[in-house]
């Protein structure tokens, strides 16, 4: 009785954030193009570059073919100049030739966090003070940099970022990840946005100038960190300024990806948020819209059929109405959890499948509205084994992360 009271209650929980995270992204103007193009400051675009697939190429010429009425350098870094992305590079650099950009090979070692390390070596040859960081897999609009470097005109932001998805899941494994990106995180952060100001930055892009930069210590700060996008969000909003969200939304386009590709993402992601946020990553499981009335079904089950066993007694002339009033019993008893969970599975897929039809302005996705249960499952199951362990794998590399987030012990994988 009090496991399915308790058990009641999460579901219930896992309902009212599932409803919140819904609403506050169908507030939020996602999407949405700045009116006022003036503020325009000269911008140098900070590229790490490790290795390519077929994305690669269409990912790194949208940066240099923004619509951009001021200056822009763009600086490609790479460790070692057999990589094979160097080819491309090089072969953009011959299509763009009017184009301030630059391969700059970053064959330093400063830490073990190697995109900073790049990073580190390529503000060396920076000239503007706006500096825009971006991942290698990120493809944006034609005007993207006018929309994202418009919120810095407020001298009280000191960091720009945007919410990013998943363009190309070309595998079931990846409609995990689509589901978990254009679905879940950004509505997640919006949540967490409506609780108290946002003290982090996410990844994909972001904007922000020297001066903000130097007041933490630079790149340098971030050298032994594994998540370094939270780390360089968090210094810059401890000195008194804003991390803003840019509307504007970027692509994030990856090659093909097993199962186990997908899990050990997942894995090193939620390991990540564990390390730098640990009480809120521990009540995330709370908003598993899936896994509580899931765990409320399946508690009151047994019991029931327990119930049905002790008063079903054929040799008896009384058990005929026995069976009559279990029946009657179990047909009340049973109802209402499956109804509770049938409710929180309905509005759970309904609202998931709305944010990623908000994200991806399209509705494509939504024929994969039966696997937003399964992914809920599937991360309940990640949720543990982030709590468990502390080691991930990362470009590469196996690294044991400390409980400040910084990486040690690297090994070649």
């Amino acid at each position: 009785m009090i496991t399915t009271a308790v058990l009641a209650c999460l579901a219930f929980i896992s309902l009212a954030i599932s409803v919140w995270q819904w609403i506050v992204a169908r507030r939020f103007p996602l999407h949405r193009r700045v009116t006022d193009t003036d503020f325009a400051p000269a911008v140098t675009v900070l590229k790490p570059l490790k290795g390519c697939d077929a994305e690669t190429f269409h990912c790194l010429e949208s940066w240099l073919t923004q619509d951009y009425r001021a200056a822009v350098q763009v600086l490609f870094g790479v460790g070692s100049p057999a990589d094979p992305v160097c080819e491309i590079v090089r072969s953009l650099l011959a299509a763009h030739p009017r184009r301030d950009a630059q391969l700059i090979v970053c064959s330093e070692s400063l830490g073990p966090n190697a995109k900073v390390s790049t990073l580190i070596q390529l503000q060396r040859h920076a000239k503007h003070e706006v500096l825009i960081v971006s991942d290698a897999d990120v493809r944006v609009p034609s005007d993207f940099l006018t929309n994202v470097v418009a919120p810095l005109r407020d001298s009280s932001v000191g960091l720009v970022n945007c919410f990013y998805r998943l363009a190309n899941p070309s595998t079931l494994a990846m409609q995990w990840e689509a589901i978990a990106i254009n679905s879940d995180f950004w509505s997640q952060v919006l949540q967490s946005r409506s609780l108290k100001p946002i003290d982090f930055a996410l990844g994909a892009v972001m904007a922000t100038t020297r001066e903000r930069l130097d007041a933490i210590g630079g790149f340098e700060a971030l050298v032994d960190h594994l998540a370094d996008d939270y780390q360089l969000g968090n210094k810059i909003a401890r000195t008194g300024v804003r991390i803003d969200i840019c509307p504007v939304v970027v692509e994030c386009r990856e090659s093909p990806k097993t199962w186990g590709d997908v899990w050990r993402h997942q894995l090193r992601w939620a390991r990540t948020i564990r390390v730098c946020q640990p009480i809120p990553f521990f009540l995330s499981i709370l908003g598993n819209a899936t896994l509580w009335p899931l765990l409320l079904v399946l508690a009151g089950a047994p019991q029931h059929g327990m119930e049905w066993t002790r008063h079903l007694d054929l040799d008896s002339p009384v058990s005929i109405s026995n069976v009559t009033v279990t029946q009657l019993n179990v047909s009340i008893a049973v109802p209402w959890t499956a109804i509770l969970f049938l409710i929180c599975l309905l509005v759970r897929i309904v609202a998931a499948a709305s944010n990623r039809a908000q994200m991806e302005r399209s509705r494509a996705g939504l024929v994969f509205f039966w696997f937003i249960p399964i992914k809920d499952i599937l991360n309940a199951a990640i949720w543990a084994c982030a709590i468990l362990g502390n080691r991930v794998v990362w470009r590469g590399r196996r690294y044991r992360v400390t409980a400040t987030g910084k990486l040690v012990n690297s090994v070649r994988d």
